[in-house]
């Protein structure tokens, strides 16, 4: 595990993207959020993408110059076409519009059809904190998770991310996938040699593992909770809402027919939308209650709830967005931390791209 110094990786992150014709606006603001998601402790979603993102762009599958457009629009609604977009790239705009929708008429919702991978989830919701607004994001993802009670790939890990503004207290901010775990985390585990806990994945015959190969090999993640017994099917349910929000609502794929990220060698079954999917909202807090009382409300309901009694051998309950921001407060100042192997795969990128990696 090495460290490096987050703007020396933001400014090889933007280079790259730019070396495929990207715009200088949108590869700076792509690779803040592959930074963002580093800061914030989310490794499996930060520069560890980055060779993914380059396979897919020289795939393809990213148009480096999108017509993002919106197809259909109500004062509080819109659809919008990535145009195969770098899904970074379309999700920002996609956000901005749900905000100034927000802004204007007390809320904003966008679902986004014909786009890609768009990094964390809780990166926009974080931008609409910094209007003192609501925000919510959530995406469908590559078919890897197997619904309850099932023995094959037919949702993703589809992420869900919510922030609300507080007054002196910080955000609360929830980002999670709907899974056990995520994939990235899988991967980390290959990367280290190490086995996953008992109970995210079953093996291709639907048997659980703990071997992260298995995953690769045709297995599958499993919902939150992982059965039944465990909540499982809120999991699944969970998921399925996402699914459905981020697919059939925008006209992109859904279920096992979402487009495979590059890194899983799955043949798509078939083409039932364009691309992947996200569903973007944003909540003008006046618009319900006194924007002053709501935040006075949740410094309130943070303190109650660090307040808890802990449990035996626990420093007691953290708050959603907490284990983030302690990571951001070490990361900003000792380096953002990489395996190995992501640094294997960062020379690679430099490599194919020319872009020097130091």
């Amino acid at each position: 595990m090495n460290r490096f110094a987050p703007e020396r990786l933001h400014e090889f992150c933007r280079r790259v993207f730019e070396s495929f014709g990207i715009s200088r606006t949108d590869a700076d603001q792509a690779a803040n959020i592959l930074i963002v998601a580093d800061l914030r402790g989310i490794d499996t979603h930060g520069v560890a993408r980055m060779k993914s993102y380059v396979d897919l762009i020289e795939s393809g599958r990213v148009n480096p110059r999108p017509n993002i457009r919106i197809v259909r629009e109500t004062p509080a609604a819109a659809t919008v076409d990535g145009d195969a977009g770098l899904g970074m790239t379309v999700s920002m705009r996609a956000n901005e519009l749900a905000m100034e929708k927000a802004e204007k008429v007390g809320a904003g919702w966008v679902s986004v059809c014909n786009t890609n991978h768009f990094g964390i989830a809780g990166y926009y919701p974080l931008e609409a904190l910094k209007r003192d607004l609501i925000g919510f994001a959530m995406t469908n993802t590559t078919s890897i998770v197997a619904p309850l009670w099932g023995a094959e790939r037919r949702l993703g890990t589809n992420p869900i991310a919510v922030a609300f503004p507080a007054l002196e207290e910080p955000p609360i901010v929830i980002d999670m996938a709907t899974t056990s775990a995520a994939f990235g985390k899988v991967e980390n585990a290959i990367r280290r040699g190490e086995s996953i806990p008992s109970g995210w994945a079953v093996d291709v015959a639907g048997a659980p593992t703990t071997n992260p190969q298995d995953v690769y090999a045709g297995g599958a993640l499993l919902p939150m909770g992982s059965d039944k017994d465990r909540g499982g099917h809120k999991g699944y349910c969970l998921s399925a809402m996402v699914d459905l929000l981020c697919g059939p609502l925008s006209g992109a794929n859904w279920g096992p027919f979402t487009p495979p990220f590059i890194m899983l060698k799955v043949v798509q079954e078939r083409v039932v939308g364009k691309g992947i999917g996200h569903f973007f909202g944003a909540l003008q807090v006046g618009a319900f209650i006194d924007p002053t009382e709501f935040k006075r409300q949740v410094d309130d309901w943070i303190r109650t709830f660090r307040a808890t009694k802990p449990a035996p051998g626990t420093d007691g309950p953290l708050i959603p967005g907490d284990p983030e921001r302690y990571a951001e407060a070490i990361n900003r100042v000792e380096g953002i931390p990489l395996l190995g192997p992501v640094v294997e795969d960062l020379r690679e990128v430099s490599k194919r791209t020319g872009v020097r990696f130091e």
